[in-house]
């Protein structure tokens, strides 16, 4: 099995890209961040692989640490998360992100992912609750396995995101750092929160 490769980058298609080893080029499949962080064309890169075997073809799937491919892995475990599902949300969220969504059981940020609907994502944050790994940015301390308003349920923190949306900020970003800010002033309004948020993502 392939576990990784490096080489340079042949060409960069929509959801792939073509990875000269050697001589050989390998189609690779790779979530969207992961794609707009690679080199240019003729540049070198390394890709950590995970492979799928099936009786009429062999398919690689690429990402930029260990860490990516055990969430690629771990999403592959709930019903209705195929490999492309599973590029979605991974080219949509950075792992912390991702984390922190489904410690905070937020649906909606789930939901927006491609492919994933609402029930889809209702599944997601329930089986993996549990299961996923803890997310290392200041957002998972409001799970931190206590009863804690989800994002999107929280209108002060709902006003805070789309305000640091505004300020040209990622939504994942801007949803951990107002999950952040709310764990440390659970009573703040929503001016006060995005103060601290702005903090936390100066950090």
């Amino acid at each position: 099995m392939i576990g990784k490769l490096t080489g340079i980058v042949d060409s960069v298609g929509e959801d792939y890209v073509i990875l000269d080893v050697g001589g050989v080029g390998y189609e690779v499949f790779c979530p969207a961040r992961v794609l707009a962080r690679l080199p240019r064309p003729g540049e070198r890169a390394a890709l950590v692989i995970e492979t799928y075997v099936r009786e009429d073809m062999i398919r690689l799937y690429g990402f930029a640490s260990a860490e990516e491919r055990a969430w690629f892995r771990l999403l592959g475990t709930v019903q209705g998360v195929g490999a492309k599902v599973a590029l979605g949300l991974l080219g949509m969220f950075d792992v912390d992100d991702l984390a922190a969504a489904i410690a905070l059981q937020d649906k909606v940020a789930l939901a927006r992912a491609p492919g994933v609907g609402k029930r889809l994502a209702e599944r997601l944050a329930t089986e993996l609750r549990d299961a996923a790994p803890a997310p290392t940015n200041a957002a998972a301390l409001l799970a931190g396995g206590r009863a804690a308003p989800a994002v999107s349920t929280d209108p002060a923190v709902a006003d805070a995101i789309s305000a640091l949306v505004n300020l040209g900020y990622g939504e994942p970003q801007a949803r951990g750092a107002a999950a952040a800010a709310r764990a440390g002033a659970p009573d703040a309004a929503a001016a006060q929160l995005i103060r601290l948020a702005l903090k936390e993502l100066a950090r």
